[in-house]
């Protein structure tokens, strides 16, 4: 089994990590049972976050008998030290531990330092001084933000988007944090979803072998197709190059990520969902979109007052009204061809 090593940290894992947003939409029976396959099938490091509602409890449920065995990684998005506090206290508490091995900044606006006035690296020092911590990360989706975290020396991993559909600047990142002994965390292998050929996305990862992937699991279905590609990888072959190829130019240029950072919008827009509906359309069965719940959240659109909040928190500077705009053409089109909407 491949094996990656988060830099000078020096936590080893196999090339699957778990993502624990999903497990919040599941039961705690379910997500123990879940969680408990994960780690007989050898997964050893699992990512949370105070975010996540109650993923934290769900992980502390399920591994508070074997917590020497696995890594846990959470973070917190407080703005300031006395509530990045109270957030590692809550999470400590969720996931029935003493200590956190690794605890990152979930994707601030800008790169904290000891002196910047914020106090939020020296309390992040005051806990591993604590013993409460072991390592410092930051999860960023913004790149200056990433590369000044590398720059600084100061962080000892980097959790940022990662799949096949990366950029150049993306795969920059990757180098620099191996140069720097910086562990790199791939979120978002499957682009948000966007992405349904998870072969392909194995495949792409194992090229890198300083990138640990971080996949969002749900269903035991999902958790054995990569449990099978830690033991038999995919190969990059010819044909799935081409696909990669094929989706790489599908998805070029202006795609909404999904990362959930424009929400709420004050007008009740769902749209990490609904910008994305062109692409949804394209790469996923298209029955589920004629329905009458689909279509009331697409015919949202129609209510946006352009107060520009989305795209003030856009980390990829999207113009998202304009891509709401145009994803909600693309929906009542198909559901003229369906006969469900007539032209007007």
């Amino acid at each position: 089994m491949t094996t990656v090593t988060l830099g000078r940290t020096g936590i080893r894992s196999g090339k699957n990590a778990f993502g624990a947003i999903p497990i919040q939409r599941i039961s705690m029976e379910e997500s123990t049972r879940l969680l408990h396959r994960a780690f007989d099938g050898g997964i050893t490091f699992y990512d949370s976050a105070r975010a996540y509602r109650d993923s934290e409890e769900k992980l502390g449920a399920a591994f508070s008998d074997r917590r020497d065995r696995i890594t846990l990684a959470t973070k917190s998005t407080a703005g300031d030290p006395a509530s990045l506090r109270r957030d590692l206290e809550e999470s400590l508490r969720n996931l029935r531990t003493d200590h956190v091995d690794l605890y990152q900044f979930h994707n601030p606006g800008s790169c904290y330092l000891p002196g910047d006035g914020s106090g939020m690296y020296e309390a992040m020092e005051d806990f591993r001084r604590e013993g409460k911590i072991r390592f410092i990360g930051m999860t960023n989706h913004r790149h200056a933000v990433a590369e000044a975290a590398i720059a600084s020396g100061l962080y000892d991993t980097l959790q940022f988007p990662f799949s096949y559909l990366a950029i150049d600047r993306d795969i920059a990142l990757v180098e620099q944090c191996r140069a720097a002994n910086v562990g790199f965390i791939a979120m978002k292998g499957l682009a948000g979803g966007v992405l349904s050929n998870a072969a392909a996305c194995y495949a792409f990862m194992m090229q890198y072998e300083n990138v640990l992937p971080i996949w969002g699991i749900q269903r035991e279905a999902e958790l054995l197709e990569f449990l099978s590609f830690a033991e038999h990888p995919p190969k990059l072959d010819e044909e799935m190059a081409a696909l990669i190829a094929a989706d790489r130019e599908a998805l070029y240029g202006e795609f909404c990520h999904g990362c959930g950072y424009c929400q709420p919008c004050p007008a009740g827009i769902d749209i990490q969902n609904c910008a994305r509906m062109g692409v949804m359309l394209k790469k996923l069965p298209q029955e589920q979109f004629l329905s009458p719940a689909w279509q009331e959240k697409m015919a949202k659109i129609e209510n946006c007052i352009l107060c520009g909040n989305c795209l003030r928190h856009c980390p990829y500077e999207l113009n998202t009204p304009e891509l709401l705009k145009s994803n909600y053409a693309i929906y009542k089109k198909f559901l003229q061809e369906h006969s469900i909407l007539s032209e007007s």
